[in-house]
């Protein structure tokens, strides 16, 4: 398959490129012109030919997002056993890897980025293995604390079409438990579903968000609707990656939560003096992507206490995003 003019450019060319053209990333919807900004956020759809040779690749089905254009592959961990502090989490509390597709806004190529749940000896390996086709590594760090097996976790992009970008992901990932034919078969039926162990009315009224059940945990998945961010000519949004995320397992009087936070730089300091007034670690603070405009920064954090009050925690830390441009992304 021949490669697409974009893809045989690097992608630092690329950014050096797009930079003059998507260099003003944060757009105030109260006075950016409307047609410029309906413009701006159009990313051209995949085709469902595209979508098909993406499962094919990958071997897998995912889902595709309409509004952001964005296909995503869920990649599971479930040939792990995770403890944290002794104690057994699901491996949708946080294990669960993914893979998405979409194409850049000009739509003469398309972007992937992946989040790739590794044991510390598996990392190397995928390096090289995703070097070797093609594919870059933008950022290698854990989500957690006291977890065992250790966890580590890879961010993985690259350029091309949708068909070749998903054949050297499937390609680099073909030796790793990663890959869907590597993973071992369904188990049987969970006793309980997050919404029977979850109040969720109640916990979605203090996050003023809808949670989503994963399984036995709960999460809820929140957008940066306050900022335009691209990378690699691409919009970044929520199905590619660019969350704050909160997951929610064990019960309403003992839960566990734990997530991740995007924030720009001058944000960073304010969800973590809030995460930690509330008792909640802090685990991580780094970068998920490379060439991102406005650049973002991701942190991780983990608590314990009962979910009403972790689910305040999280609603109290995301107050602090937006506040300084007077766009508070929550409202």
């Amino acid at each position: 398959m021949k490669n697409s003019p974009l893809s045989a450019l690097s992608r630092r060319t690329w950014l050096k490129a797009s930079a003059m053209v998507v260099g003003a990333c944060v757009i105030d919807v109260k006075t950016a012109d409307a047609s410029f900004l309906e413009k701006a956020k159009k990313t051209p759809p995949l085709t469902p030919a595209e979508i098909t040779s993406i499962e094919a690749a990958i071997g897998k089905k995912g889902t595709y997002k309409e509004a952001e254009a964005t296909h995503t592959t869920p990649l599971p961990r479930n040939d792990l056993k995770v403890t944290l502090k002794g104690e057994t989490v699901p491996i949708s509390f946080g294990f669960g890897g993914w893979v998405s597709i979409k194409k850049t806004l000009d739509g003469k190529s398309a972007v992937l980025m992946s989040d790739c749940v590794l044991l510390q000896e598996e990392v190397n390996p995928l390096i090289t293995a995703a070097h070797a086709n093609g594919l870059e590594v933008s950022a290698i760090h854990n989500h957690f604390f006291y977890e065992e097996p250790r966890i580590f976790y890879m961010h993985v992009h690259g350029m091309g079409s949708p068909e070749e970008l998903a054949k050297k992901y499937a390609n680099a990932i073909a030796q790793t438990k990663i890959s869907p034919k590597n993973q071992p078969p369904a188990g049987p039926p969970l006793a309980k579903m997050g919404n029977e162990i979850f109040q969720m009315a109640q916990l979605n009224d203090i996050v003023k968000y809808e949670a989503t059940v994963n399984g036995p945990t709960i999460k809820y998945t929140i957008g940066r609707a306050d900022l335009t961010i691209t990378a690699m000519g691409a919009e970044m949004t929520a199905s590619i990656g660019l969350n704050s995320w909160a997951s929610f397992t064990g019960s309403m009087e003992k839960a566990y939560i734990a997530g991740d936070i995007a924030m720009q730089e001058h944000e960073v300091n304010d969800v973590v003096k809030s995460l930690r007034s509330n008792n909640i670690e802090v685990v991580a603070l780094h970068n998920h992507m490379l060439g991102d405009n406005p650049r973002i920064i991701f942190l991780h954090y983990l608590g314990t206490v009962p979910a009403a009050t972790l689910a305040q925690s999280f609603r109290t830390a995301l107050n602090q995003l937006g506040k300084r441009s007077g766009m508070n992304m929550m409202h």
